[in-house]
């Protein structure tokens, strides 16, 4: 499972959200601190894949992604500003392989909590979510990761990293308790309420969530869902979410 290394971060609706975050984003000063984090999944075989700029992506965080040379897709693309890309503008992989997760972990002392959503959603990505959180005056995506359940284009259990964790900028996913400023938000897309979460989408949680929390040293009782905080008012990941299951694997 783990058949390659990288050092440097992940790469990371048109239509209506019921999305659980609640808070403004505050700011924070991010820090530089790159660390090689192992990756979950096996590659498949390479082919060129169309791939959709999320909030916070990269030339050379997408190359990464991919285990494409960033002037292949330069080429490709006929791109002529490589340090410029729109969130949204669509780019042509060529030869590309499985997507590859690279998580940064940062020296931070401010992180105590990891919180679990659910995006009470059907579908979505990270791009979505930032729109529709933008249209909410929330600045952007609250979330400090995503992991997708293979709609809108993206793999079941894809790992998008938030541009609030590339930053280390405090959330925006949970008000309640003062969440915002000291745990990491999580969201799963789909709705746990109605659905079962994927065995895919859960092996990239344990896989995220496991890492997460040895090196920031969150004891598993700080590992919650958004419902489980105190003072908040919801049901969020949903009724359906695999506490049991969740926890024995971590």
């Amino acid at each position: 499972m783990k058949k390659s290394l990288y050092i440097g971060i992940l790469i990371p609706f048109v239509m209506l959200f019921s999305s659980c975050v609640t808070a403004p984003m505050q700011t924070a000063t991010p820090a530089l601190y790159p660390a090689p984090t192992p990756v979950p999944f096996p590659a498949p075989a390479r082919g060129d894949v169309i791939h959709l700029v999320g909030p916070g992506e990269t030339l050379w965080r997408i190359s990464k992604m991919y285990d494409v040379n960033a002037q292949d897709i330069i080429r490709a693309n006929g791109i002529r500003n490589p340090s410029f890309l729109l969130k949204g503008q669509k780019l042509i992989i060529p030869h590309a392989s499985g997507i590859v997760p690279v998580v940064t972990l940062y020296p931070s002392g401010k992180w105590k909590y990891i919180i679990i959503h659910h995006s009470a959603t059907d579908s979505g990505t990270a791009l979505d979510f930032d729109r529709s959180h933008n249209n909410k005056g929330w600045r952007g995506l609250g979330y400090h990761f995503v992991i997708d359940n293979g709609t809108k284009g993206k793999q079941k259990g894809q790992i998008e990293v938030a541009p609030r964790w590339l930053k280390q900028q405090n959330g925006s996913h949970c008000k309640a308790s003062g969440m915002n400023s000291k745990a990491i938000g999580i969201c799963l897309v789909g709705n746990f309420s109605n659905e079962y979460v994927s065995a895919r989408q859960m092996d990239s949680l344990v896989w995220l969530v496991d890492r997460l929390r040895r090196h920031y040293k969150i004891p598993l009782k700080n590992v919650v869902g958004h419902g489980q905080v105190r003072g908040a008012r919801t049901e969020c990941p949903g009724k359906n979410f695999p506490w049991s299951k969740f926890k024995r694997a971590l």
